[in-house]
């Protein structure tokens, strides 16, 4: 590591003493609290211990600014104190503070959000990838929502920094698509770190990753689901048993005097989460009449599907999907590689914006794609600018900002460039949507942790620091 992550070890102690402090074992589908109460039928033995990195005062000004909410700002400034935006708007309306503070002229340069990612398998699938270090699957169960993505994530994966390069600052890591429930996914900050909770989004909701289509019906093809219709049923089966769950843990909170709190089961547990709108629903499915089908299933047991991943065919239902307020988390222009994923258009993401109430994202679900989801979106935009839709780059920015915060739940704090929120912020050295564009500088919390300019701050993590060769050595007995 470079110097930025020695900055946070001075909090270390602290830090480990917090995590052992949420140490706990589970049974694979039972547990119970040490002390055998419980307060809620949800609970979070694994809390976030993410501390911002240390930061300066810092003004950008002079830059065109994207802010994420629709607007462009010519010749802006943006100024970033403890953590948070403090001011962004036209550079003769912010007054350069006092004191001592680091000064950004931005003439000719760019400023956006952060960039998010939704749906990405960063430190489960880590890059580059070994038979032991493939994590992102739990493929021994039609249902294995009882399995949490965090537990699978390692910190080390030099994918981290090349999207931090690519300038991402929050991403979702999601379990695999092999089963009907695949487990919970976690919101992480894109820093450095030891362990999976110094990167947890603080007070970020749990999405839960759910499979329809060609890949639980080849996995399970033996053993079933084999077809689409055993994929409904196991849905169905699942729910009932989480409502019936559900019910029980509602009935014993409601009134526990005298009671024995019922059994947990980490299953139920997290699909009941889900009825409760505590958990965020992420639907993998491809094909318009299958999303339709899961519109149906949500209805039938009242939950909210949050986005629908890959969403080939979002195109032909944008109508439903905004009005049941469904994200559509979808490529620029992958297609065609499994039957499903067969009938696309590029201009789909543009059609999916152009619905009044439409909400895209663009997201990666690669190790590569994530380092450029700016031009990914660039090319998404100019498809449909070429069918007429006349989007503008400071909407599609919100693309990649805004739309993928607020399917996870975080737009409150970040996704777009507005007082008070979290300083995530990208400083471009050009049009962001240019394919000749780089990042030049990368804050998270305030902090500078990517600068193109400076060696020095451009974090790797421990696997790529290197191992001593034993023939200059001499050995490793030496």
């Amino acid at each position: 590591m470079t110097g930025l992550f020695d900055l946070r070890m001075l909090g270390g102690i602290a830090a480990c003493i917090a995590i052992a402090a949420c140490g706990g074992g589970n049974e694979e589908d039972k547990g119970t609290s040490d002390t055998g109460e419980a307060s809620s039928m949800l609970t979070n033995p694994y809390p976030s211990t993410y501390e911002p990195y240390p930061s300066q005062p810092t003004l950008i000004t002079g830059a065109t600014i994207y802010t994420g909410t629709g607007a462009k700002i010519e010749n802006g400034s943006i100024f970033m104190r403890d953590g948070r935006i403090e001011a962004v708007g036209p550079a003769g309306e912010i007054d350069a503070p006092k004191g001592d503070i680091v000064t950004i002229d931005g003439s000719g340069m760019f400023v956006t959000p952060g960039i998010i990612d939704n749906h990405s398998h960063l430190g489960v699938y880590p890059s580059p990838g070994f038979s032991s270090t493939s994590d992102g699957n739990e493929a021994t169960s039609p249902n294995t929502a009882n399995v949490w993505a965090e537990h699978s994530v390692w910190p080390q994966d030099p994918g981290f920094t090349r999207a931090l390069a690519g300038g991402i600052t929050s991403l979702q890591i999601l379990p695999g698509s092999a089963n009907l429930f695949g487990g919970r996914a976690v919101t992480l900050k894109n820093v450095p770190a030891r362990t999976v909770q110094e990167m947890k989004f603080p007070d970020a909701p749990y999405g839960m990753k759910m499979a329809c289509g060609e890949n639980p019906k080849r996995v399970y093809s033996s053993s079933g689901p084999a077809t689409r219709m055993g994929n409904m049923a196991g849905y169905r089966a699942a729910w009932i048993d989480a409502q019936a769950y559900k019910k029980k843990w509602d009935d014993y909170l409601d009134d526990p005097e005298g009671k024995d709190a019922p059994e947990r089961n980490l299953k139920n547990e997290t699909l009941a989460g889900a009825l409760a709108g505590d958990i965020l629903v992420n639907m993998h499915c491809y094909r318009a009449d299958e999303m339709a089908q899961i519109l149906d299933l949500s209805k039938e047991f009242g939950y909210e599907v949050t986005a629908f991943h890959h969403a080939i065919e979002g195109y032909k239902l944008a109508d439903k999907l905004a009005e049941n307020d469904i994200c559509a988390s979808v490529w620029a222009d992958w297609w065609g590689f499994k039957l499903e994923a067969y009938d696309a258009v590029p201009e789909n993401a543009a059609l999916i914006h152009a619905q009044p109430g439409g909400c895209t994202i663009i997201h990666s679900d690669s190790e590569m794609g994530i380092q450029r989801l700016n031009q990914e979106t660039a090319k998404a935009m100019a498809d449909g600018n070429n069918l007429g839709l006349n989007i503008a780059p400071e909407e599609a920015i919100t693309w990649i900002t805004a739309n993928p915060a607020r399917a996870m739940g975080i737009l409150e704090d970040t996704g777009t460039l507005e007082a008070g929120k979290m300083a995530d912020v990208v400083l471009w050295d050009g049009d962001p949507f240019s394919v000749y564009t780089k990042t030049d500088k990368v804050f998270i919390d305030g902090a500078l942790l990517f600068d193109r300019r400076d060696p020095e701050i451009s974090p790797r993590t421990d696997f790529e620091i290197g191992q001593l060769d034993n023939t200059t050595t001499g050995g490793a007995g030496q």
